[in-house]
């Protein structure tokens, strides 16, 4: 989900009464976005086919409106929960954050893996049929069916 969806539907409830443990879901949406934001703009920064710099300066741009919004909710959190709670949610976030990067890390080694099992086994199979076609075309010429 955008991260600015999310934290819209985070300042309606919130304005219209509701806790925050209601709107967990929207706080967690709203960080994966603002992550993914970061790396985009990362990717989008460092590489040399990202369009040009225009790209780099959207995404940019969308970063700083995701910072104010981060400010914002943070303001919200300790006026409703206290500055506390602020603490606990960041530290559940880089937690979170810590998660996921271990995972895709482990998701990258397993494909890393699977590519390799599969040059190797398919590499082997290539081999083995070239050896077995060559040595099946000696014995035919050996024996003159060639």
């Amino acid at each position: 989900m955008d991260p600015f969806t999310a934290i819209a539907a985070v300042k309606a409830a919130v304005s219209a009464g509701k806790q925050l443990v209601d709107v967990t879901k929207q706080i967690g949406e709203f960080f994966d976005g603002v992550d993914d934001l970061r790396a985009k703009h990362n990717k989008k920064k460092n590489s040399a086919f990202s369009g040009g710099p225009e790209n780099a300066m959207e995404t940019f741009v969308q970063l700083q409106r995701a910072k104010d919004e981060e400010e914002n909710l943070r303001q919200i959190v300790i006026a409703t929960r206290g500055y506390s709670a602020w603490g606990e949610l960041i530290e559940i976030r880089a937690t979170m954050r810590r998660e996921r990067k271990a995972r895709e890390q482990e998701e990258a080694r397993l494909s890393a893996e699977r590519k390799e099992a599969f040059l190797i086994w398919g590499g082997s199979g290539i081999l083995l049929t070239l050896i077995v076609g060559l040595a099946i075309a000696i014995i035919l010429g050996t024996q003159g069916k060639i």
